[in-house]
This record gives C-alpha cells, sequence and structure tokens, in this order.
C-alpha cells in the first residue's frame, strides 16, 4: 500500500502546487509569471521524485505509467491501481484549491491559446509527452527511480516544455492533471485531446526507445 501512498501524495503535491501557481497567478493578474508557473512545475516535479521515487517510482501521470508498463518495466496488473491513486490525489488538490480559491475560473485547467486549432494543440501534446517520456524511460527503472539525476532530468524537462509550450496548450503531458481542474471548474472544452494525446506520445517514446537502444529498454 505504501507506493499507492506514495503516488496519492506526490499526485496531490504536483497538482497543488502547479495547479495552484496557475490559479494564483489566474487571480492576481500575472503576479507569479509564466515563467513562474513553469518554475513552479519542474521544481515540484523534481522534488517529489526525490522523496517518492524509491517507493512508487514517482510516476504521478497515467500516460508514464502506461508507458512503463508497454516497455515491459511495470506490470500491467498495476495499472488501473496506480491510476486509481494518482486521480484520487489529484482530485483532492483540486477541491482544496476550489474551496481555497473559488474566485478562480479555471484552477490551473489546461485550454488550447486562443486562435490556436485544437488538432495543433493535440499535435503539441502529443510531441511534448514523447520528449517528456524519452527522457523518463532512459532515466528511470519504472518502478524505481535511478540516483539523483532522475529527479533532475524530468524536473527540468518538464520545466523546459511548460516553459515554451505552457502559453500554447498549457503543456500538460498529464491526463489526470487535465482531467481534476476540468471537472471541479467546468471547463470540459478540448478535454479530448489532453486525455489521449499524452498516452499516444509515451508509446512513441516507448517505441523510438526499442530503435536506439539494444538492452534494458522494453
Amino acid at each position: 500500500m505504501k507506493k499507492y501512498y506514495a503516488e496519492i501524495i506526490g499526485t496531490f503535491a504536483m497538482v497543488f502546487c502547479g495547479c495552484g501557481a496557475m490559479t494564483v497567478n489566474e487571480i492576481t493578474n500575472g503576479s507569479i509569471s509564466h515563467a513562474g508557473v513553469a518554475i513552479t512545475w519542474g521544481l515540484i516535479v523534481m522534488s517529489m521524485i526525490y522523496a517518492f521515487g524509491e517507493i512508487s517510482g514517482a510516476h504521478f501521470n497515467p500516460a508514464v505509467t502506461f508507458g512503463f508498463a508497454y516497455a515491459k518495466k511495470f506490470p500491467w496488473n498495476e495499472v488501473p491501481k496506480y491510476i486509481l491513486a494518482q486521480t484520487i490525489g489529484a482530485f483532492l488538490a483540486c477541491f482544496i484549491l476550489w474551496f481555497l480559491f473559488p474566485e478562480s475560473e479555471t484552477l490551473g485547467s489546461t485550454l488550447p491559446a486562443e486562435n490556436f486549432e485544437a488538432y495543433k494543440a493535440f499535435i503539441l501534446e502529443i510531441l511534448l509527452t514523447f520528449f517528456l517520456m524519452v527522457v523518463i524511460i532512459n532515466v528511470s527503472t519504472g518502478s524505481k527511480e535511478i540516483g539523483t539525476m532522475a529527479a533532475i532530468a524530468v524536473g527540468s524537462v518538464i520545466l523546459l516544455e511548460a516553459m515554451f509550450a505552457g502559453p500554447m496548450t498549457k503543456a500538460s503531458m498529464n491526463p489526470i492533471r487535465s482531467l481534476a481542474p476540468a471537472v471541479v471548474s467546468g471547463n470540459l472544452q478540448h478535454l479530448w485531446l489532453y486525455l489521449t494525446a499524452p498516452f499516444i506520445g509515451a508509446f512513441l517514446a516507448v517505441v523510438s526507445c526499442a530503435l536506439v537502444k539494444e538492452d534494458n529498454c522494453c
């Protein structure tokens, strides 16, 4: 049960801090800034990997869990349990954000930028998750992270992608991170792309790993 609790707490912390930064930035008219939001996402993910990487593998993302399972680095029978734990953590975080900041209209929901078509956001989210999963699959084992560099590498790529793609799609790369604030705040438009693109990106990353690595991939 400890690994499931780790996934709940880690996902809770990630969504609370990441979506919380977006929420505070929204209601204070940009006091945190786009760069501050991106840094928050990168730092909280890095911190939670340090905290729980050796316990659960620190997935905090259904697409990552799926990617590890497809790569044969994680048992398929554990996938539903991990996703359930991640769902619990994400929704708890969003309900608390809703309680603390009822004036927020989005609670950190992921929505494409105005005049940025949904199909373009879909493609961008696939590519973002692809890059993220390429890094993850090469620095971790699926059940335990490899050393301290895994946290730095994963946190850095999330910060990087949030920095340049955040203005266009909010750089989700995580279905449950998008689902929870969308449901709690009622912003369900374009949710389909955030629930599908990360899984496609993770799948393509695992396939690409098999093309460039002979051992310890999948």
